[in-house]
């Protein structure tokens, strides 16, 4: 995620996560942006090159938010299964509470962004994930006849599926606890090392 010394990059990307849930991508302005951040218009043009190059910004955003929750409450070498508890939760958290900005951001990447912006965007994400990964299996924790690379990307892919089934698409057919156990036992009958 880019910055800038004085905060405004910040501020900006702070206020479009406020602004455009509200009104919609297409009927939010820039001014309605730069207003909110309390910055120039010109500033805007500084960090982005257009209202639509904002959702990659903000997509990366909320997957800083959700990898620092996640390592902000797991141990170097904690248990993967503890691991994977704090990765549903903190998924489910920031799911909830960012709902309204998820939605934006995949209708704004699906249209206007390719799967390699949307592959960049994750690549830390998966990166710590294959490292906890790795370290399981070394442990003798999980299975070791598994594809690292695309076990990080399915295991992200399915907890994250399943928030946004949860939270955004309403089917809660159980409550959040009974929900989240499902996935972490699914995930643990396709890993558990016998």
């Amino acid at each position: 995620m880019a910055s800038s010394p004085d905060g405004k990059y910040e501020k900006i990307l702070k206020a479009a996560i406020d602004v455009i849930p509200e009104k919609g991508l297409d009927k939010t302005s820039i001014s309605d942006i730069v207003k909110k951040a309390g910055v120039a218009q010109g500033t805007f043009y500084l960090y982005f090159s257009s209202k639509k190059a904002l959702i990659p910004a903000i997509a990366d955003n909320l997957l800083t938010i959700t990898l620092e929750g996640i390592k902000g409450k797991i141990q170097t070498e904690e248990n993967f299964w503890d691991v994977l508890e704090v990765v549903i939760d903190e998924t489910f958290n920031v799911t909830d509470a960012h709902k309204d900005v998820i939605v934006l951001c995949y209708s704004g990447l699906a249209i206007d962004y390719s799967m390699e912006k949307w592959e960049s965007i994750y690549q830390p994400y998966y990166s710590w994930l294959e490292d906890i990964i790795d370290n399981a299996i070394k442990n003798n924790q999980i299975i070791s006849d598994i594809n690292v690379k695309w076990t990080a990307r399915m295991i992200i892919n399915l907890i994250e599926n399943s928030a946004e089934r949860f939270f955004i698409s309403h089917e809660q057919d159980d409550t959040l606890e009974v929900f989240k156990g499902e996935i972490f036992n699914f995930l643990k009958r396709a890993l558990f090392r016998t």
